[in-house]
């Protein structure tokens, strides 16, 4: 396949997708969500079981357009975010860092002197003096 056919092939694979996790039926008992038509092309038939809540792997398209395109999946489609790439390393690097708050920009107060008064002007001391 030509990359232009291989590049059309996987935009009709993802269109089929897409009507795919649309076109679902919700079983609300069984948290369950089931496909309603035949999508012959990802493999999958009307009243399989795409997803659900426990122990359930769900269908990744990298997987079947990789089944289709053994060789040339990279050139088509980019990886999968949880196998690596930029995705994965913005969530493992840059996202878990703990963002600054206020309380931790402003310095701790200083502690009163010793005999515990309370201290005039805030620390600054007895005189006023502005300044400038």
């Amino acid at each position: 396949m030509a990359t232009n056919n291989m590049k059309e092939f996987v935009d009709e694979l993802r269109t089929d997708w897409q009507n795919l996790w649309r076109n679902r039926v919700e079983d609300k008992v069984r948290a369950e969500g089931i496909a309603k038509n035949d999508y012959s092309k990802l493999f999958i038939e009307q009243g399989t079981v795409i997803i659900a809540t426990r122990d359930f792997k769900p269908i990744e398209f990298f997987d079947i357009v990789k089944e289709y395109l053994q060789c040339d999946t990279e050139k088509v489609i980019p990886p999968n975010s949880t196998i690596g790439g930029w995705g994965k390393f913005i969530r493992t690097n840059i996202r878990n860092q703990k963002p600054a708050t206020r309380a931790s920009r402003y310095a701790l107060p200083k502690k009163t002197p010793k005999n515990g008064q309370q201290q005039k002007r805030g620390g600054r001391g007895w005189l006023s003096i502005k300044l400038k």
